[in-house]
């Protein structure tokens, strides 16, 4: 595992003052918010937010148990991209999945709101598990799909010229689920199990303020903190009774109000199909407000700490002035568990100039962020989403499937999955990074596939 960063902002008053000396100040004044900076970029961005909360009392998916009123709302945060070419979209919601339905709904929204093609458009779930499910409660998506559509029109007229920042950090709450006990794969926390702790950040500044636009998160772990966890945990016997976006929802709001109003965060979550938070008990217990204040806030403090790091002027040096945008999607068919059948789905690689973005339509193992990142490491900075453009389920290495256990016993695709949605997904990433012959080749010389 990597180590801590050396340099730690922990304030945006720290971080101000060391950039005061290197950039220019407005004419408004000699405070930390008057500190801009010139951000000279091909890329222009917009932002929109929209509750998408249900009515109160609307079952909750995931992890099911009664509920009634929130403690936190639920939200959609869709970023539209623009590198005065080409067009994308980023929707990241506080469901538990990205089903057909879902993509359907929110890529039919943003494409009509902006002119965003559907095959630019990206959806992608925290796998939240304190939220409703969008095929039982019809009046309600078709809500959520008209407000969004609504928002996204209003924030395309907005678009702005910025720049990209990009730092990591680490969290500690996160852990393997998954222990092997007299040969047999039981539901235990694993302190020795593998695990990403990593937060990936990366921060878009149009160069007005120290407050960045937007701040794209990327952390790996279940959203179950507030959920059913033991049946005699206390205080929740019966599980959380409230509707909740869980720790990314407290993570995005600690991070807006750290930078203010004009700043919105977007969360993507990775390959946890096997990754929960660490909250121990038999196998363990739901958490409670000390534990979501601790996990939330504790990767909201990261998430700003990587921001921060990534706006001093060493860094600002190193960001590029262009960043193209090429999109690859293709739908494949994997070996599904019951032998002689298929399961389609479908794969997407997105590049924002050195960013590259690949979906996995389900609930990835985290080996599979560490084997494709290694794959390609040293072409573009990568970042695995699961839970995106579609739910085939748990998807599961092929080591695990010869283990068993929980995650396989409930996983559509069989063993051969793995093997078919790596190699799928290099050949996705090979065509928007552009350096493999077969990519770029002309028609008639490349090989037939």
């Amino acid at each position: 595992m990597n180590k801590l960063p050396s340099f730690h902002a922990s304030t945006r008053a720290g971080v101000a003052a060391l950039l005061f000396l290197a950039f220019v100040s407005t004419s408004n004044g000699d405070g930390p918010d008057s500190v801009s900076f010139k951000v000279d970029s091909n890329l222009k961005v917009a932002v929109a937010k929209v509750d998408i909360s249900p009515p109160d009392g609307t079952a909750v998916t995931g992890h099911v148990r009664p509920t009634k009123g929130f403690r936190d709302r639920l939200h959609a945060v869709i970023m539209l991209l623009d590198d005065g070419k080409t067009k994308a979209a980023l929707v990241t919601h506080d469901l538990i999945a990205s089903s057909s339905a879902v993509v359907a709904g929110f890529r039919e929204a943003v494409a009509n709101a902006s002119g965003t093609p559907l095959q630019n458009i990206m959806v992608a779930a925290s796998h939240n598990h304190s939220g409703p499910k969008w095929e039982s409660e019809p009046a309600w998506s078709r809500k959520v799909v008209k407000d969004v559509s609504a928002a996204v029109t209003e924030a395309a007229k907005k678009m702005q010229v910025v720049n990209i920042g990009y730092a990591e950090d680490r969290i500690d709450f996160n852990i393997n689920r998954r222990k092997m006990v007299e040969g047999r794969s039981v539901v235990r926390l694993n302190p020795a199990g593998p695990c990403d702790r990593r937060v990936k950040v990366l921060r878009f500044d149009d160069g007005r303020s120290l407050d960045p636009v937007a701040v794209l998160m990327h952390a790996v772990c279940h959203p179950c903190v507030l959920t059913w966890g033991d049946k005699w945990s206390p205080p929740y016997p019966n599980g959380y009774p409230k509707m909740s976006a869980d720790f990314p929802g407290e993570a995005k709001g600690f991070v807006e109000k750290v930078y203010g109003e004009r700043t919105r965060a977007l969360f993507l979550q990775g390959c946890a199909g096997d990754i929960r938070p660490n909250l121990p008990g038999f196998p363990y217990r739901c958490g409670d407000e000390a534990d979501m204040r601790a996990i939330g806030r504790g990767l909201g403090c990261a998430v700003v700490r990587a921001a921060d790091r990534s706006a001093v002027r060493e860094e600002l040096a190193k960001r590029p002035t262009v960043y193209p945008i090429r999109c690859a999607i293709r739908e494949i068919e994997v070996p599904a568990a019951k032998a002689g059948k298929a399961v389609r789905c479908e794969l997407q690689a997105l590049k924002v100039g050195p960013y590259l973005f690949l979906t996995l339509p389900g609930e990835p193992m985290v080996e599979y962020g560490f084997r494709l990142e290694k794959a390609i490491a040293d072409r573009a900075i990568p970042i695995v989403v699961g839970y995106a453009n579609g739910n085939i389920g748990y998807i599961c290495t092929a080591q695990a499937h010869k283990e068993g256990g929980y995650e396989p016993t409930y996983s559509d695709s069989g063993p051969g999955a793995e093997a078919v949605l790596v190699s799928e997904s290099l050949r996705l990433a090979d065509r928007v990074i552009g350096d493999v012959f077969d990519s770029f080749a002309p028609l008639k010389l490349r090989p037939k596939k």
